[in-house]
């Protein structure tokens, strides 16, 4: 019995450092201990009946029938009416006199807007809310609901950190992960400028468009968590890119890694910290932060279409880099060895790279090197 109860109690979440990160658990374990402890009603999509929630109140709280009348009447949404029902409410408008709270906080909110001369709303402003929007009241079709007792996993995926001076310290994005999904459906999600740039020089042919990006060339990547490499080899090209550190640990008598298939290995099979960082690699040394920040129970206030997940929660936005000629346009080439440009490297749009570089034929000017450039920014 002793033995039982420690296994039980290593799945639950405890602080290993307080308000960091909990100790190692396995996230299948957890959710089967929530789903014994809880009613299925807990956990239900399904709304309550008024009478099945008026007995399982009086009986919770030891109330009888008149006393639980009397708490409808006085609770109900007719009670906060400030005028008459067969008089149709203006929500915009606030009465003068209200006694409520937040209607007196409204009236104060809406004095100050009036008052106000300028309001400038940027584009960030205006769209922060955007993904919220995407699936707030989406209906599931039948089959493509998520199953009750679902697992939802929150993952944060930072910037990568080979940038000279990295100061992004918030999450580049944040998804929503179910314990179905496998650590290959993160990595599809992941949003990297590094998978999207173009490999070469094209400033002999900038016509030409390539035929591939990094992302479709090279498609090896890991996942580093708890000990274990989780290796993408979905692919004939993909590559085990993580035994040269696994080698190098042994020669340097480091304790043995081991090696999975990120393809094979749901969430739901995970052991892992909340809180902790993890390791994704991809494109040699393109290294990003994950740290997984909740895991708990699907609600009925989820979105619960299947089809949507990976969720999309947050993105952060990033300025754009525009080009250093006419300040208008976002950047397209970065150019060395350039004697027009005022700086090496510089950054091109592509109307003023052209009518710097070339001639009315189309003639290469001078010599210089030229890459594409992908800004970040597209991601916005």
């Amino acid at each position: 019995m002793a033995t039982c109860g420690k296994s039980v109690s290593e799945n639950i979440p405890d602080y290993e450092y307080i308000d960091v990160n909990t100790k190692t658990f396995d996230i299948g374990a957890f959710r089967n201990l929530w789903l014994e402890r809880l009613k299925p009603s807990h956990y239900s999509y399904k709304e309550k009946e008024d009478e099945e929630f008026e007995t399982e109140l009086s009986k919770e709280f030891g109330l009888n029938a008149e006393t639980v009348n009397d708490l409808k009447s006085i609770c109900s949404l007719d009670s906060l009416r400030c005028n008459p029902v067969d008089r149709p409410t203006d929500t915009n408008v606030v009465p003068p006199d209200s006694t409520l709270r937040t209607l007196i906080q409204r009236k104060r909110r809406q004095d100050y807007k009036s008052n106000l001369t300028v309001q400038k709303v940027g584009r960030h402003d205006l769209y922060a809310d955007e993904l919220e929007r995407l699936t707030f009241g989406r209906n599931p079709t039948e089959g493509n609901e998520i199953p009750e007792g679902e697992v939802i996993i929150s993952v944060n995926v930072y910037y990568p950190t080979i940038f000279e001076r990295f100061k992004y310290i918030r999450p580049h994005m944040t998804l929503l992960m179910t314990g179905s999904h496998t650590l290959a459906n993160l990595r599809d999600a992941i949003c990297c400028v590094s998978d999207l740039q173009v490999c070469g020089e094209f400033s002999n042919t900038p016509d030409i468009a390539p035929d591939f990006i990094s992302k479709d060339h090279y498609r090896s990547s890991f996942f580093y968590l708890e000990g274990v490499f989780y290796n993408d080899m979905r692919f004939p090209e993909c590559q085990d890119i993580s035994s040269t550190t696994i080698d190098w640990a042994k020669s340097h008598n480091f304790p043995s890694y081991e090696k999975a298939k990120m393809e094979d290995t749901k969430f739901i099979d995970l052991k892992i910290k909340v809180g902790f960082p993890y390791l994704y690699c991809h494109q040699g040394d393109c290294e990003h932060l994950v740290i997984i920040t909740d895991v708990r129970l699907s609600h009925k206030t989820d979105c619960l279409d299947k089809k949507l997940y990976p969720l999309l929660t947050h993105k952060h936005r990033v300025t754009t880099r525009r080009c250093t000629v006419c300040h208008l346009y976002i950047g397209r080439w970065l150019t060395s060895n350039d004697r027009y440009a005022p700086c090496d490297p510089c950054l091109f749009c592509d109307k003023c790279f052209r009518l710097l570089h070339y001639d009315d034929q189309g003639n290469k000017l001078g010599d210089f090197l030229a890459y594409p450039y992908v800004d970040p920014g597209a991601f916005n």
